[in-house]
């Protein structure tokens, strides 16, 4: 399995923003997806974003349509799939983990398809915190 290495967590004050990075690297992700989930404090993990390789498509939580941006870079032999959030809410707080499955998961049943947590194959993390 290729390693995912996310980056870019911290401490921003409620109305900021925030740029998270997952990189990866390895064979082509044309069939993969990746995804974005946050475990907030005593909750379970949840989807935030994702991103097919191929057809491009993306997908959004509710909570943070409108707040966020899925795109990927490629610089190398790395992939890299950011998540840029703005107007952080203190209920954004949470560990946020990418995730790595075969694009036809998110195509069947997007970021609600339990098989994100059979299949995926997932990042150490990364934390934020949006609090004044």
């Amino acid at each position: 399995q290729v390693q995912l290495v996310e980056s870019g967590g911290g401490l921003v004050q409620p109305g900021g923003s925030l740029r998270l990075s997952c990189a990866t690297s390895g064979d082509t992700l044309d069939d993969y997806a990746i995804g974005w989930f946050r475990q907030a404090p005593g909750k379970e993990r949840d989807g935030v974003a994702c991103l097919s390789f191929r057809p491009g498509s993306v997908d959004y939580a509710d909570s943070i349509q409108g707040r966020a941006n899925i795109s990927k870079a490629i610089a190398g032999n790395t992939v890299y799939v950011h998540l840029q959030m703005t107007a952080l809410k203190p209920e954004d707080t949470g560990v946020y983990y990418c995730v790595e499955v075969p694009a036809w998961v998110q195509s069947v049943g997007g970021l609600d398809d339990k098989r994100w947590f059979d299949l995926g194959n997932w990042g150490q993390g990364t934390q934020v915190t949006v609090s004044s």
